[in-house]
């Protein structure tokens, strides 16, 4: 996908709502042209029209749709904020009903932008009048760090400077890993041109997060004139449900309509929320049929997301859909070691192994170990030995432990296979209704204290040799890699197991 520039020429109409051919800029005259800017300025106010859109913007009209080209990302965000309905209108007023607009930057009236900027300061230096100078609306630039340093009051002042977004090349690969972040750097090098939509699935604190953002920055960089939105599904719920509170669903969906790369993070929020799903359908093969990249994540794969509807599951089955495991014993010691690097502690090869060792399903945590043997460090002074870091982290486990209940391991399963909780706990021995009883008991066994016949009495009043049966014939399964089927689909049950622990821990 390229980058768009618009051309100075539009059709535009005249007075009466008839198409004539206009030119755009400060030499243009006549009546023709005139009449575009008095439409404009009818709908956005005179002032609003002078301080915004005379001379700041490019206008084309592209069969139905009006295209608004401006000088900067700030700009557009802001006009979309600000003149979203009016240019609407306008649009409306020009084409008629079906009359579409968006707004985008324009590459060349940027340059023009940061030429006029640099006459600006010119003038500002030698002590001449800047009247004349073209408006110019721009973010604040945030101060360097080093001044930061400097100046204590200048950092007491700013202590934020905004959303930091990960980078690709600072994520840590290893095989559990390694097919998304391929996946993701080609898609970012050509966006809409490979795997579209993208979908990133796997458990929580694994890196899901970082890829996406780390593709929201690569694309930035890469394509800049390019109107790349990132936002998590719930966010993306909130801004819909602000839009139909406020009746401004047309400005909502040109929003996120008219985006060239789309990314959204945790989008199995969208679960049971029907009309989340519907608009979300709707904006997917809007994008997808003007060839705009799309980017999703989720804990479950696409199959496994229950309560979405089938079409916008086989909307993210439609591109490449690729799983982040559990790091491997290699990749989370490389990635305690980075993160001990970046902090500065001095750690042994033997407390990094230890560290790998004992937190073994998600990268957050084994963070979060580290910066536990830095806070160590800071306090003792010593160099923090395998002894030191398995004290230190004993304490941390006791104090994070995890107690699941036989009501939690019920709803997670009654949730994911779409049975009701009387079901599972019926005398039913239809397939559908066993299976999901079975890896119930078999999860109760392991992942509870609870005795065989204490499980048998919760699920149905069963007896302890009832639930020893399910539990070896799961451990069957698992052995020969027989699959299960859930939502029509077929899955490893070591998938399923893998999936419903998740939930668990995560719950």
């Amino acid at each position: 996908m390229q980058p768009t520039s618009l051309a100075v020429e539009g059709t535009f109409c005249d007075s009466a709502n008839r198409p004539t051919e206009a030119k755009l800029g400060p030499a243009t005259t006549g009546s023709e042209e005139q009449s575009i800017y008095r439409l404009l300025a009818q709908q956005v106010g005179e002032r609003g029209f002078q301080n915004w859109f005379a001379g700041k913007v490019r206008l084309k009209l592209d069969g139905n749709l009006l295209i608004v080209g401006v000088a900067s990302p700030f700009l557009l965000t802001w006009m979309q904020k600000k003149f979203a309905s009016k240019i609407y209108a306008t649009a409306i007023a020009c084409v008629g009903p079906s009359a579409e607009y968006r707004l985008e930057v324009d590459p060349e009236l940027a340059a023009l932008t940061s030429s006029a900027e640099e006459s600006q300061q010119k003038s500002a230096s030698k002590g001449t009048s800047t009247a004349n100078v073209p408006f110019v609306e721009r973010k604040a630039s945030a101060p360097s760090l080093s001044s930061s340093n400097k100046n204590p009051a200048a950092r007491q002042s700013n202590p934020f400077r905004g959303r930091r977004f990960a980078d690709l090349s600072t994520f840590i690969k290893g095989k559990s890993n390694q097919l998304a972040y391929i996946a993701a750097t080609q898609a970012s090098d050509e966006p809409g041109a490979l795997y579209n939509p993208l979908f990133i699935h796997g458990g929580v604190g694994i890196g899901k997060t970082h890829l996406l953002e780390g593709f929201y920055r690569r694309v930035r960089q890469l394509y800049p004139a390019l109107n790349v939105v990132y936002l998590t599904a719930e966010a993306f719920g909130n801004y819909f449900s602000k839009a139909l509170q406020e009746r401004s669903l047309p400005g909502f969906r040109q929003r996120f309509r008219n985006v060239d790369v789309l990314i959204i993070d945790d989008i199995d929020f969208f679960e049971s929320k029907r009309n989340f799903q519907e608009e979300l359908l709707h904006t997917i093969k809007h994008l997808e049929s003007h060839g705009r990249q799309l980017v999703f994540s989720s804990d479950r794969h696409p199959r496994l997301l229950t309560k979405m509807s089938e079409e916008l599951t086989t909307r993210f089955l439609s591109g490449l859909v690729c799983r982040i495991e559990a790091p491997e014993k290699e990749l989370r010691l490389e990635i305690a070691r980075q993160r001990a690097h970046k902090l500065k502690t001095p750690i042994t090869e033997g407390a990094l192994a230890y560290v790998a060792r004992r937190f073994t399903s998600n990268v957050r945590e084994l963070e979060g170990a580290v910066n536990c043997l830095q806070t160590c460090h800071l306090m003792t002074g010593q160099k923090v030995t395998t002894s030191m870091a398995r004290q230190v982290l004993a304490d941390l486990e006791r104090d994070c432990i995890r107690i699941i209940k036989l009501d939690d391991i019920n709803q997670i399963v009654c949730s994911t296979f779409g049975v009701s909780e009387a079901d599972l706990k019926s005398s039913r021995r239809a397939r559908n209704i066993s299976q999901p009883r079975m890896l119930a008991m078999f999860l109760a066994r392991k992942l509870t204290q609870a005795a065989y016949s204490e499980i048998g009495d919760y699920f149905g009043g069963r007896n302890h040799s009832t639930v020893m049966s399910a539990e070896k014939q799961v451990r069957k399964w698992l052995e020969s890699h027989s699959s299960i089927q859930v939502a029509l689909q077929e899955w490893p049950t070591e998938e399923i197991i893998e999936s419903l622990e998740q939930q668990l821990l995560a719950s």
